[in-house]
């Protein structure tokens, strides 16, 4: 069928549904870039902060081995205090470089895409291990993309580096004339401002490489639109379904409401298409309030079930219209109905006073209160 076909553009958004379903499968948007770069810069900050505690442990350390006398350098046991020396030197100082960099590792790699942790990622792939699929993936448009952003990474650090030797060209040369603990301090100073100046040029690839992945991991999920038509029906039914569950809510909501039609007080029509049943309950409301509500065919069951039940009837057409349509099942009248409504209600309790202990019958009487033009209907 036309509608199935595979060939189909992918012009639609990722649903909510295919999002997740993504990063179940641990298909984010990743950039190598900027992890590489954060690790880069960590490295050459923490470096810089610590590079001062280097350059002095590593002048204790030559100072140690560049005065060791005869005797101690043909001493086998004296390996074992200069390696003891240089541990103790250099602990603690690398140890720190070396926890700025993982903990800045951790972070740069998990910034775009956030944490995910996906069994399915490590499950085999049998297409992966097609020799022609794997022919397509290392000519395809992504291996293009990776060719062109090695290539960029590569002219920028190189550039970068040609420009940073011909800067500090000079001073590399005038560490040779210079003299311990001197040129061991310039040296570690400047190779701390090279590499950070050298690591800060892989900020333009990250710039770039970023909304590229951001772009082409929702471009990778794009969806057909019949790709979204069958995952709607799998997530909220078939249209069919739906009906029926309306249509049965509908039924069940019916069947609680004309059960509630024997406790009215009075059924206020029109005279045949519309009908509703309004009770008072001081207790219960504030204001007379609708139990239940119809036109047509429901209209009809109400007024059955209130011939039965000796319910009054008060045939009021702008006024059942009005409270037909501006007030649901359990909920008070508006205000604006409040005067023709007691009016009603008063001719109802009068009628009743009057078949339970006789004396002179009431008369109906027209509703004096005209309906508000905001409640006609």
């Amino acid at each position: 069928m036309a509608e199935n076909d595979s060939s189909q553009e992918k012009t639609e958004e990722a649903t909510p549904r295919r999002l997740e379903q993504s990063r179940e499968k641990g298909q984010v948007a990743r950039s190598k870039e900027l992890g590489t770069s954060a690790v880069l810069m960590s490295a050459a900050v923490g470096f810089a902060m610590v590079g001062p505690s280097i350059a002095s442990s590593l002048v204790t350390i030559m100072t140690t081995l560049f005065t060791m006398d005869r005797e101690q350098i043909f001493d086998t046991n004296q390996m074992v205090l200069v390696w003891s020396m240089i541990g103790r030197e250099l602990a603690f100082p690398m140890a720190s470089l070396i926890f700025v960099i993982a903990l800045v590792a951790f972070i740069g790699n998990i910034v775009l895409g956030g944490i995910t942790f996906s069994t399915k990622a490590f499950m085999p792939k049998t297409e992966k291990m097609n020799p022609m699929k794997g022919f397509k993936r290392m000519f395809g448009v992504q291996a293009l993309v990776e060719l062109t952003k090695g290539i960029a990474k590569f002219s920028v650090v190189a550039l970068s580096a040609y420009f940073l030797l011909n800067f500090y060209f000079n001073d590399i040369l005038a560490l040779s004339r210079d003299h311990l603990p001197g040129n061991v301090y310039r040296a570690l100073d400047l190779l701390v401002w090279m590499f950070i100046l050298l690591c800060s040029s892989t900020i333009l690839i990250v710039v770039i490489d970023v909304p590229f992945q951001i772009w082409n991991h929702k471009k990778q999920l794009k969806m057909t639109k019949q790709e979204v038509k069958d995952e709607y029906k799998d997530t909220e039914g078939k249209p069919e379904v739906k009906g029926k569950i309306r249509q049965m809510q509908r039924e069940v909501a019916q069947r609680r409401m004309m059960s509630e039609v024997p406790n009215a007080d009075v059924i206020v029509v029109n005279p045949e298409h519309y009908a509703v049943a309004v009770k008072y309950d001081a207790m219960k409301s504030t204001a007379p309030y609708v139990l239940a509500k119809g036109v047509d065919e429901i209209a009809f069951k109400i007024r059955e079930i209130a011939r039965e039940h000796e319910i009054a009837i008060i045939s009021a057409p702008p006024l059942a219209r009005a409270i037909y349509h501006t007030t649901k099942i359990d909920q008070e009248i508006p205000e604006g109905l409040f005067t023709a409504v007691a009016q009603v209600l008063a001719y109802v309790f009068q009628l009743r006073q009057y078949q339970q202990h006789g004396g002179r019958r009431p008369t109906a009487i027209p509703l004096k209160q005209p309906i508000p033009k905001d409640l006609k209907y």
